[in-house]
């Protein structure tokens, strides 16, 4: 990266010095095919225009961000039957599950009355299936990155299983397999196994095979 593209870069964040993006940068480190990039608390560091720095800062002080970068078609291709990686843990709040009734009118008490479910067979309110379901976008993110793409449409899904409930305050993450890449006019179709799991569980939340459509 150059000293423009640091200044440029920090003039955007407000960031009068530049030795923190520069220790990002130094830092940085290709590990099989994935960015990793070391960084602490102090500010966020995005992506500028003119790197290839990804990374946020935590409060409990140092993390390593990973996450595979595919400048094309190509190089998806290559990765063909490979785990691109595992997203952070989250944590599934009361205030997603209801939302997520009132926006689609599923209000079954299993999700909702937190009172009469303690008495219910998971012992708490649990997570939509659907809701879980439409979590994986955001889990993706966190894993895999494609380039330089005018536009990506969800396909849908060739099929998905709900294996375990998700009870209120538990923590998920998401493990994802690229299956296939298939070429489409100006683009290709992405297939992934998306595997989200329950902190503390042997089982799955859910499998799930998603289709996205990228283009260029």
């Amino acid at each position: 990266m150059t000293r423009e593209c640091h200044a440029r870069f920090n003039e955007s964040r407000g960031v009068k010095s530049p030795r923190l993006l520069t220790a990002a940068v130094t830092a940085r480190a290709a590990v099989d095919g994935s960015e990793m990039v070391i960084t602490s608390r102090l500010a966020a560091v995005r992506r500028p225009a003119c790197g290839r720095v990804t990374g946020g800062y935590e409060p409990a002080g140092w993390k390593v961000v990973r996450m595979r970068v595919f400048a094309g078609p190509d190089e998806l291709r290559e990765a063909t039957g490979s785990r691109l990686g595992q997203s952070d843990w989250m944590t599934v709040e009361q205030s997603q599950i209801d939302s997520f009734a009132a926006a689609t009118g599923d209000h079954q008490w299993i999700h909702v009355d937190a009172e009469r479910a303690k008495d219910g067979a998971f012992g708490a309110t649990i997570a939509h299936g659907f809701l879980t379901l439409s979590l994986i976008p955001v889990l993706v993110a966190q894993v895999a990155r494609i380039d330089n793409v005018k536009m990506t449409i969800n396909y849908g899904l060739n099929k998905v299983r709900f294996i375990s409930p998700v009870r209120v305050g538990s923590r998920i993450r998401g493990t994802i397999e690229l299956l296939e890449v298939a070429d489409l006019s100006g683009g290709v179709q992405v297939t992934n196994r998306v595997t989200v799991e329950v902190a503390g569980s042997d089982r799955p939340a859910l499998v799930a095979e998603t289709l996205l459509r990228h283009y260029w």
